[in-house]
């Protein structure tokens, strides 16, 4: 009976050595009787499918951002952004600022009264000089009254003294009550010539007094500030109440009527692009309508071409600024469109080949960009144009 028991026991093999290195991994059964991969496998696949659709991702932005170079033959673009002639609206003179009219975007004139300076320290100088030119007025009228005054004593004394000259000559007067005579006529002729000088000098005086109160009328005047052209206001630099030095900037604004591309080109294309020739603009915002402009000038000074406009293959050559000028008769047209610093791409034709079709101006439909409201100060209109106050 001990040996019956054993029996089962010794038929069970021990697993060691070979047999232990050798027992293969249990595989996973499927549904289906089939076999899956390992785990690790599953997640290879998704890294590879992420890093794939990222490549895919990287190129189309790359393709969408970067210039592409698919120009015929003749002509050569660069990016850049629209830009116009800045100026600034400053105090001539310094002071407190009473009014500030406009806002920022808003549209004024040439000659519009923008702002205003506190002239209550002026129009009380005014007062005082008009008060000594009517001081000088008065005293002039004294010096002529005393010039005829002046004038008669001397008649008188003239005639004295040539009376006593005829006296002696017949010993009637003597000599000595003669040379009183004369000395009297020389006094009253020495007072008369003060007189003269007094009223002269009062002329003078009149003079001078109007011409601080002149002074202070243009200071009056200048303290009224205006917009030297037609403009649109970009920064409100300065508000009421805000005392400025002599200079002291109150608006920046742009020129309307000076509105320009700068893009850098080559030497082997500046140098064949005659000046007045025709270029396009063609903006990110509106791709679909080039705009007609024309090469204004073209910079005599190379540089490297800026990192913000130009591809990196090209930034290792040296360019030429070129500025793409757009026609003011086009801007007024398109005036509440206009806005600076939008990027877009400037393109030049350096010989007769026709412009591709991409590239052709085509009509602006009406209604394509309708006015929203009306926006801006007191008695401005849409976009900024002058409105009935």
């Amino acid at each position: 009976m001990p040996n019956a028991r054993a029996e089962p026991l010794a038929r069970q093999p021990t697993p060691s050595g070979p047999d232990l290195q050798a027992k293969p991994a249990p595989v996973q059964q499927t549904s289906k009787g089939g076999t899956s991969p390992p785990p690790k496998r599953k997640s290879n696949m998704l890294l590879y499918i992420i890093l794939a659709v990222a490549a895919v991702g990287a190129g189309i932005a790359v393709w969408i951002l970067l210039p592409r170079n698919n120009l015929p033959e003749g002509f050569a673009g660069g990016n850049g952004r629209l830009e116009a002639n800045q100026v600034y609206v400053s105090a001539k003179y310094p002071g407190r600022i009473q009014d500030v009219l406009f806002n920022e975007g808003d549209t004024v004139e040439a000659g519009q009264v923008v702002a205003r300076m506190d002239t209550s320290a002026l129009d009380a100088q005014l007062r005082e000089a008009l008060a000594q030119i009517r001081a000088a007025q008065d005293s002039r009228n004294v010096a002529l009254a005393q010039i005829g005054v002046r004038q008669a004593d001397y008649d008188y004394a003239q005639k004295q003294y040539s009376r006593s000259q005829d006296l002696v000559t017949r010993g009637s007067v003597s000599q000595r009550e003669a040379e009183v005579d004369q000395a009297s006529m020389l006094a009253a002729k020495a007072q008369l010539t003060g007189a003269q000088a007094t009223a002269t000098q009062s002329l003078s005086t009149i003079a001078a007094a109007q011409a601080t109160a002149d002074r202070l009328r243009a200071e009056i005047n200048d303290a009224v500030l205006v917009s030297p052209i037609r403009a649109r206001i970009e920064t409100r630099l300065a508000e009421p109440g805000e005392v400025l030095p002599a200079g002291g900037r109150v608006f920046s604004i742009n020129d309307l009527s000076d509105v320009y591309m700068y893009v850098y080109l080559p030497e082997t294309v500046t140098g064949k692009v005659p000046l007045g020739s025709e270029a396009r603009i063609v903006l990110d915002a509106a791709p679909e309508y080039p705009i007609r402009a024309y090469v204004s000038y073209v910079s005599p000074m190379a540089q490297f071409t800026p990192k913000t406009v130009e591809t990196a293959e090209e930034r290792h050559n040296l360019t030429f600024r070129v500025k793409l000028q757009i026609p003011r008769e086009r801007l007024r047209e398109f005036e509440p469109l206009v806005k600076f610093g939008l990027p877009g791409m400037g393109y030049v034709r350096y010989t007769n080949a026709a412009w591709p079709a991409n590239l052709q101006p085509k009509p602006v439909p009406p209604d394509l960009w309708k006015p929203t409201g009306q926006t801006g100060a007191k008695g401005v209109g849409p976009a900024g144009s002058p409105g009935a106050q």
